[in-house]
């Protein structure tokens, strides 16, 4: 039997061994098992999460030791997202509670809020009203609060549960003068206005497809991942409903993961433009308020 750890460099070897091991599937917080597992030692240690490499170093006492253990056995053996351990995630520099109420937050508009998409508004028409659909833990909303400094914000979501968790996510950030949220399907509850930009990143998997995602995936709630049969279901909603809630000058910007080849297939008429990512992905999506009033769909 391998000799107990007693570095917290050594537990980090650990748990990266387990990570392997037991097949852990990454994602949702990092995208390799050295850089979450350090997270997760970091969280459960209570030490900065900028602590320099000398922390490594750093001897665990009997107290200690028993936390990473039950930590690190929940994360690899019981599959149990780090960010629902923790409580916790992040997009960018903007830290969101979490828990088993809300997806976890990981979207490609922290990427593409500040530079790329601000170049598809009209010029001098500044963002006066935003809305987020689907906002689930309403980080999505946040972040346009604080890249539209003057707009107002609309979050919208459909699960209870979900709404709680962006209630008090936009209380932590101090946004709740700016961000108003609304429970309702898509648009169907939220009193008529125009908005500049419609975002969203909707549920968007094939309903056959979430008996095979990973088990760390299926510890999400199903709801905010289940996108019908084709995954289509609620982007065409929202697509159809986005038509009388644009601006003329307005625009609609969507993730959909892997339903490029099915978008473009299904929506011809709207010429989508997909915006590129920094991994090659390019699964986000926008389309002109112009091409939508002319849409028949």
């Amino acid at each position: 039997m391998a000799a107990t750890p007693t570095t917290l460099g050594e537990w980090l070897e650990r748990a990266q061994r387990a990570y392997a091991r037991h097949n852990v599937a990454l994602g949702q917080v990092a995208t390799n098992a050295h850089d979450e597992a350090l997270y997760l030692l970091l969280r459960t240690l209570d030490l900065p999460l900028d602590s320099k490499p000398a922390v490594l170093r750093r001897k665990l006492t009997a107290d200690e030791r028993a936390r990473v253990t039950e930590v690190i056995r929940r994360r690899t053996e019981n599959h149990v997202p780090a960010a629902y351990l923790t409580r916790e995630a992040f997009l960018g520099e903007h830290r969101f509670y979490v828990d088993e109420r809300v997806i976890i937050p990981r979207s490609y508009f922290l990427e593409l809020l500040p530079e790329q998409i601000p170049q598809w508004l009209s010029p001098g028409k500044p963002v006066k009203r935003a809305v987020d659909v689907c906002t689930g833990s309403g980080c999505l909303a946040i972040l346009l609060a604080y890249q539209f400094a003057d707009a107002k914000v609309d979050a919208i979501e459909l699960s209870p549960d979900a709404m709680a968790v962006a209630k008090f996510n936009v209380a932590m950030h101090g946004l709740g003068k700016r961000v108003k949220l609304f429970h309702s399907d898509v648009f169907d509850a939220v009193p008529q206005v125009k908005y500049d930009l419609i975002l969203s990143n909707p549920p968007y998997v094939p309903t056959r497809e979430l008996r095979g995602l990973p088990e760390e995936f299926k510890q999400e709630p199903a709801m905010a991942l289940d996108g019908g049969k084709d995954g289509l279901d609620i982007i065409r909603k929202l697509l159809r409903q986005a038509r009388e809630r644009l601006q003329p000058h307005g625009i609609v910007v969507l993730e959909v993961g892997g339903l490029r080849a099915a978008m473009d297939a299904a929506f011809p008429e709207l010429d989508l433009h997909w915006l590129h990512t920094e991994d090659g992905e390019d699964c986000v999506c926008l389309v002109q308020a112009v091409r939508l009033k002319n849409w028949r769909g």
